[in-house]
């Protein structure tokens, strides 16, 4: 699957969904982002059953923004909508096969029941 470039129009519908999506911040100035690119796009079509979105950070400002996205490559996880992991840098296409094994592995029950007792305390 190719990667899905992410608006403010689509951005919460793609995120919030049920699956797994991860998003890659990025610039066409940026060489790192340029750099990892090709990697993000290998891994897209290894894994179909993963969303892959890109955001323009050029482009998409209000995004990136609500991020507080600094610096660029930025790559997050999202799985039922959560942020699982949010870096800086780009990864080397290693790291990231790993770090898409350990989203698939994160028990989302008890991450969905640590956000609940979170947002009590905040109440």
């Amino acid at each position: 699957m190719a990667t899905v470039e992410l608006t403010t129009e689509n951005f919460e519908q793609v995120v919030g969904g049920e699956g797994t999506v991860l998003v890659d911040f990025w610039a066409s100035w940026c060489g790192p982002c340029r750099m990892f690119a090709p990697v993000y796009e290998a891994a897209s079509e290894r894994h179909d059953d993963i969303v892959f979105g890109s955001v323009n950070t050029e482009e998409q400002v209000q995004i990136a923004s609500a991020f507080n996205i600094s610096s660029i490559p930025t790559l997050m996880v999202f799985r039922e909508g959560v942020v699982l992991y949010a870096q800086p840098g780009a990864l080397p296409e290693a790291s990231l096969e790993e770090l898409i094994a350990q989203a698939r592995a994160v028990d989302m029950t008890e991450v969905h029941r640590q956000v609940a007792e979170h947002q009590a305390k905040q109440s």
